[in-house]
C-alpha cells in the first residue's frame, strides 16, 4: 500500500491541510527525534512557510505532483539554501548554502516539504551513522542497533513514522544497507539517472541520491520526481518515468544469485535471500545460483577508488577556502592546515582521506589506484555479462541483518570487507535496490538486494513492488498508520 496516494487523496479531498499535515510530523519529530537522532536539523520555520504555499497551490487547483504537501528529509550531505548542510562534520558546522541542490530544487517545484536533515556518517563515510560527529542514531525497531550508514538518519526518519519519505545517497551502499536494517525500500538508481548537483561529494564516480520510503512505489513515485534534465551535471542522463509500470507482471523473468555474495553471511540473511527466492519463482521467475569469481576484486577496488577520490575531493577543506578554520596559533601555512583539519574531520574521515592520499602517491599509484581501476572493470565485466543472461541478480545487502551500536567502530576494517555485498554495483554504475523480505530475526525485519543492467531501475521497483504483494510489507510507523486511519489531526 502507497502512503502518499493516500495522502495525497486526503490533501485533494481536503480532508486535511498540507500545513496540518506538516505540524502533525514536527510534533512527532519534536516527540521522538531526541531518542532516534535521525534529524540533525528541523526546518520548521521553512517547513511552515512550504506548506502554506502548497495549501494555496491545492486551493488554485493547480496541476498537482504526487509531492506537492508531502513533508520529508534530506540526508545532511544535499545542499539546501539557507538552511544547515554539515555532512555530519565539525569541518562545516554553521555551513548554509547559497543554493538548492538539483534535487531538492526539482522537489521544491512540485511543492514538497522539508522537514529537516538527516544524520549521516560524516561525509558519508561509515556504515552505522557513528562517525556522525553529532552523534550515531538508532534503529526503530531496536535502539540498541545502528540504522545502518551512512543514509542512517534518513532511514530512521522513515521506518521511525518522522517523515513520509526521504533522500539519501549512496557510494558504496550507504542508501541499501540501512533500508535493509531499518525496514523500508532505498533504491541507489542508475549512475547518472540522478542529478549530483549540488551533493556534497565523497567519491565523484560513484556517489548517487535516490530515494528511501516505506514501498516501492512511493520509491517510484519520488524517483520520477528527481530525475528530470539537469545540465550541470555532466554525468547525468536521466530516466524514463517508472511509476507507471510496476503492474506489468514480473512472470518469465529470470534472476541470479551470485555465491560469492553469500560467502561469510549469517543464517537470518542467507534465509531471507532462500525465502525471497521461493517467493519470485511464485511469481514466476526463474532463478538460479551463479559464480562471479571477479566480485571477490570488489571491496579492495571499492576503498582504493574511493578514498583516493576522497583525499581529492576533501583537499578543498583546509580552513582557508573552505570548512571549519583553527584558532591555535600556527608558525606555517601547513600547521594552521593540519589544526584545522585535526578538529574539523574525524578519525573515519582521516584514516581514508590519508588512504587515499597514499594511493595516489608518487610511487604507488600505479601499484595502487591504477591495479584497483583494473579490478574495478572485471567487476563491471562481470555483472554486465551476467546481466545479459539473466534480468537482476539477488543477494543480501549486508552480511549480517543487525549491527549493534558500537561495533563498527571496535574493528572498521571488517565493515569494510561487509561491504562485498553492495559495493559491485557502485563500481559498475549499477541500479541496485533494497526491499523488505519476510524474514525477522529478533524482533526486527530484514531486506534483500536486488541489481540490474543500467537504466532498468523500473524492473526493480516492480520486482520489489510484486514481491510487497506476496507479504513481504511491514505494517506502517505508528504515527503514519494513525494518521492515515484519522485517528490524528
Amino acid at each position: 500500500m502507497s502512503v502518499l496516494e493516500p495522502l495525497r487523496s486526503m490533501l485533494d479531498q481536503k480532508q486535511l491541510s498540507a500545513l496540518e499535515l506538516t505540524q502533525y510530523f514536527l510534533e512527532t519529530i519534536r516527540r521522538d527525534n531526541p531518542a532516534l537522532r535521525a534529524l540533525l536539523y528541523t526546518a520548521e520555520e521553512t517547513a511552515l512557510e512550504q506548506a502554506k504555499l502548497a495549501d494555496r497551490r491545492l486551493a488554485a487547483r493547480e496541476p498537482l505532483s504526487p509531492l506537492t504537501g508531502i513533508p520529508m528529509v534530506l540526508k545532511d550531505n544535499i545542499s539546501t539554501r539557507g538552511l544547515p548542510t554539515t555532512c555530519g562534520s565539525r569541518m562545516l558546522e554553521g555551513y548554509r548554502p547559497v543554493y538548492d541542490a538539483a534535487v531538492w530544487e526539482a522537489l521544491g517545484k512540485q511543492g514538497a516539504v522539508l522537514l529537516g536533515k538527516g544524520n549521516l556518517d560524516e561525509f558519508a563515510m561509515g556504515s552505522s551513522t557513528e562517525t556522525s560527529c553529532f552523534g550515531p542514531s538508532r534503529n526503530p525497531w531496536n535502539p540498541s542497533l545502528s540504522p545502518g550508514g551512512s543514509s542512517g538518519g534518513p532511514a530512521a526518519a522513515v521506518a521511525g513514522g518522522l517523515a513520509v519519505c526521504a533522500l539519501g545517497s549512496d557510494t558504496g551502499g550507504s542508501i541499501r544497507q540501512p533500508a535493509a536494517f531499518c525496514g523500508i525500500t532505498g533504491l541507489k538508481p542508475t549512475y547518472g539517472a540522478v542529478s549530483r548537483w549540488g551533493l556534497i561529494a565523497y567519491a565523484s564516480s560513484l556517489d548517487q541520491i535516490g530515494p528511501m520510503a516505506l514501498c516501492a512505489k512511493d520509491a517510484a513515485l519520488l524517483l520520477d520526481t528527481i530525475t528530470g534534465p539537469d545540465s550541470r551535471d555532466d554525468t547525468h542522463r536521466g530516466l524514463a518515468p517508472v511509476s507507471g509500470s510496476l503492474e506489468e507482471p514480473i512472470r518469465g523473468q529470470k534472476a541470479a544469485i551470485p555465491r560469492e555474495m553469500l560467502e561469510g553471511a549469517s543464517p537470518a540473511a542467507i534465509g531471507a535471500v532462500e525465502d525471497t527466492l521461493r517467493r519470485l519463482e511464485a511469481l514466476g521467475v526463474s532463478v538460479e545460483e551463479i559464480s562471479l569469481p571477479a566480485l571477490q576484486l570488489a571491496a579492495p577496488a571499492y576503498y582504493i577508488v574511493a578514498c583516493a577520490e576522497a583525499s581529492s575531493n576533501l583537499a578543498r577543506y583546509d580552513g582557508i577556502r573552505y570548512g571549519h578554520r583553527s584558532q591555535k596559533p600556527a608558525a606555517s601555512f601547513q600547521e594552521a592546515v593540519g589544526n584545522s583539519r585535526r578538529e574539523g574531520f574525524g578519525p573515519e574521515v582521516r584514516r581514508r582521506i590519508l588512504m587515499g592520499a597514499w594511493v595516489l602517491s608518487a610511487g604507488h599509484r600505479e601499484q595502487y589506484y591504477q591495479q584497483a581501476q583494473k579490478a574495478r572493470q572485471a567487476v563491471k565485466d562481470s555483472l554486465l555479462e551476467a546481466l545479459s543472461r539473466f534480468d537482476f541478480l539477488l543477494a543480501p545487502p549486508f552480511p549480517a541483518t543487525e549491527l549493534p551500536l558500537g561495533q563498527a567502530l571496535k574493528d572498521p576494517v571488517a565493515l569494510y570487507q561487509a561491504d562485498l555485498c553492495t559495493v559491485p554495483a557502485s563500481l559498475a554504475g549499477l541500479p541496485a535496490l533494497s526491499t523488505p523480505s519476510a524474514v525477522w530475526e529478533n524482533d526486527h525485519p530484514t531486506g534483500v538486494q536486488l541489481i540490474s543492467r543500467p537504466f532498468a531501475d523500473g524492473l526493480l521497483l516492480r520486482v520489489a513492488h510484486h514481491l510487497e504483494q506476496t507479504g513481504t510489507r511491514l505494517p506502517l510507523p505508528k504515527p503514519v498508520a494513525a494518521l492515515l486511519q484519522k485517528e490524528v489531526l
